[in-house]
């Protein structure tokens, strides 16, 4: 379907979906849907709800969030369930400010934009509709029509709760041009959108000596007081500031604790009673989510200032910190390429896994137990098995430094290094060490790096250069192992075979002969060897190896060499130990000859069909490894 095309199928479904009608056909259908007269908040958790929840390493991951966010499970699980959830079924927590505090470019304003963008999506499906009063510029809720004195006997009837007031234009309007019969009054369904100025309001601080709080509750229309005779006049008013725009929806105040006190006096009324002063007016009613977000640092500074307890107090405040895991990280920068014009440029096979590295450990704090150091604990976030370590391990680490995460590289100066190492290679392919070289000269540019940062963070990148020589070793010795993963399987096989025997002290018969033999105890010393497993300890090793194979066999789980990290290791490196010689003389010479240039354009294809490499940052892998082996 072209595009023209899907613009005219929208256009036309906003045509079946419009719906107008008198007050009192409005409550028929609220009879039908009671969930139409949803506040705000509730409208918003719906929304998140509706788009599926997983359970995903003991959290909640919100679908909703989770295309665009990685790495923010725990705190985005925290944001749904101790804010939306509450507010949405009317307790204390909607009464407040919604302040996403956390270091640049960790996701605070992506969140805001998904809320945004979601609620004007939302509005478009039934379980999200949202009815107004026809002609209002503040889209205001018909339920507001039915008098105060009346309402507890709406609620007998409808099961519906009615907070706020009918708005000084409305009630004008009410009389004037329906003579008081609140059953007549026009409602209509509309469509939530930022850019109409429709349920979604921006508000973003700037000279505090020229901004209006017009900007916020809106103006007096002085063309008009000589046709209305007054000010007080609601007719008189433009109802177009950000609050009055918001009702209904939601509002984003950015870097709120930058604004003059002013504009933020004007929230507590809003947050607590749901209402704000505009005017020469009663105060007017508002139904909106008051989302803000800012920095720790002005946060802080924010708090020790006694003068604004008040506007604190009235603050949900969640951290929104860094991604702490690799995987994530990766993901977060693969999007970003994606979005950019760097999409057709080839990025190596473990370029982005080595800067996720670098950027995960600038992050991560030093624990204060001894027998973990940053790369283990890198690791065991991110999911993999680390030898001596449990879930529990994991649950310890996170509680020795609960702010973890809200310091270190932010995304945003990865990319543009990332940039960097593509401007200055003449070739339309970087690999790991491009970019790693670009963060080393990059991080004299860094506004805010210490220098004892500085020192801290070439470390890192030392770090995760020195676990690229590794995956590059390992790369290039598979490509040379023919059918690595069935070799390894091979192997395994084998050892594990013989360990049985040894550990049931029974024999093992031979493939070919039938013959019974004892075990091999120098095919198993050899693999057990190459990970410093010693004589003494050899018989610990393998119990602990069948104990391994018993417990996975009782969950219905398939062993294999990757299911022991020391294991997978020994059996890695007893296949590439016997072949260092062979990549060592075929990737350094400078003349090879006719059986290994052969070799090496085998190894090549290998690379580029099978491990996702081009032919340049193939050659360069060749090359680097080469250098590695020699030296």
């Amino acid at each position: 379907m072209s595009i023209l095309n899907k613009i005219e199928e929208h256009r036309r479904e906003e045509e079946e979906l419009r719906w107008e009608g008198t007050f009192r056909e409005y409550l028929e259908l609220l009879k039908e849907k009671p969930y139409l007269a949803q506040s705000a908040h509730s409208r918003i958790y719906q929304m998140i709800k509706e788009a599926g929840i997983e359970e995903k390493d003991g959290h909640n991951e919100y679908k909703f969030f989770s295309d665009e966010l990685f790495g923010l499970e725990e705190a985005l699980e925290k944001l749904v369930e101790e804010y939306f959830h509450p507010a949405a079924e009317r307790l204390d927590v909607r009464k407040r400010i919604l302040l996403l505090m956390g270091p640049v470019s960790g996701g605070k304003s992506t969140i805001v934009s998904l809320l945004k963008r979601g609620l004007e999506r939302f509005s478009y499906t039934d379980y999200g509709a949202v009815y107004a009063i026809k002609g209002c510029p503040m889209h205001e809720d018909p339920l507001h029509l039915i008098p105060q004195h009346l309402r507890d006997d709406f609620y007998e009837e409808y099961g519906i709760r009615i907070e706020g007031n009918l708005s000084p234009l409305n009630m004008m309007r009410l009389e004037e041009e329906y003579g008081g019969r609140i059953e007549d009054v026009k409602v209509e369904r509309v469509f939530l959108s930022e850019n109409k100025r429709r349920g979604i309001g921006t508000f973003s601080p700037s000279d505090p000596k020229s901004q209006d709080i017009a900007d916020l509750t809106g103006s007096i229309d002085f063309s008009t007081i000589a046709e209305y005779g007054s000010e007080s006049d609601p007719r008189a008013y433009r109802f177009d500031g950000e609050l009055n725009v918001a009702n209904r929806g939601l509002m984003e105040f950015q870097e709120i604790l930058k604004c003059d006190e002013k504009f933020l006096w004007h929230l507590l009324s809003l947050t607590q009673e749901g209402n704000f002063k505009a005017g020469r007016f009663a105060l007017i009613s508002a139904d909106e989510l008051i989302v803000a977000h800012t920095n720790e640092a002005e946060y802080r500074s924010f708090i020790a200032n006694k003068k604004n307890e008040a506007l604190h107090s009235r603050m949900i405040v969640m951290p929104v910190p860094y991604n702490l895991k690799v995987s994530d990280e990766e993901r977060i920068y693969q999007k970003m390429v994606k979005e950019s014009d760097m999409k057709n440029v080839h990025i190596a096979p473990h370029t982005l896994k080595i800067t996720a590295i670098f950027t995960i450990l600038t992050r991560l704090k030093e624990s204060n137990r001894q027998d973990i150091d940053l790369l283990k604990k890198l690791y065991l976030y991110d999911g993999q098995n680390v030898e001596g370590f449990s879930e529990v391990d994991i649950d310890e680490f996170k509680k020795e430094f609960p702010d973890e995460g809200m310091e270190g590289i932010d995304p945003r100066f990865i990319m543009n290094r990332i940039s960097s190492a593509i401007i200055r290679k003449d070739t339309n392919s970087i690999n790991a060490l491009d970019v790693l070289r670009s963060l080393k000269e990059g991080l004299d540019d860094h506004p805010s790096i210490t220098k004892e940062d500085k020192e801290r963070y070439l470390s890192f990148i030392s770090v995760a250069r020195k676990e690229y020589d590794e995956i590059a070793k390992n790369e290039v010795q598979k490509a040379f192992v023919y059918s690595y993963e069935e070799s390894a399987k091979t192997l395994m096989d084998n050892y594990l075979d013989n360990v049985e025997a040894y550990c049931n002290k029974t024999k093992i018969k031979d493939p070919l002969t039938g013959e019974e033999m004892p075990p091999d105890e120098k095919l198993m010393r050899s693999i057990e060897e190459q990970i410093g497993v010693s004589e003494n300890a050899k018989r610990g090793f393998r119990e602990e190896i069948l104990i391994r194979i018993s417990a996975y066999a009782r969950k219905g789980k398939r062993f294999d060499y990757q299911s022991h990290e020391r294991l997978r290791e020994a059996i890695q490196k007893k296949l590439f130990a016997d072949l260092k010689d062979v990549v060592k003389i075929t990737t350094s010479t400078k003349t090879p000859d006719e059986q290994q240039l052969k070799k090496i354009n085998e190894v090549i294809a290998t690379l580029i069909d099978e491990y996702g490499y081009d032919s340049t940052s193939a050659n360069e892998l060749l090359r680097y490894v080469g250098s590695l082996l020699n030296r």
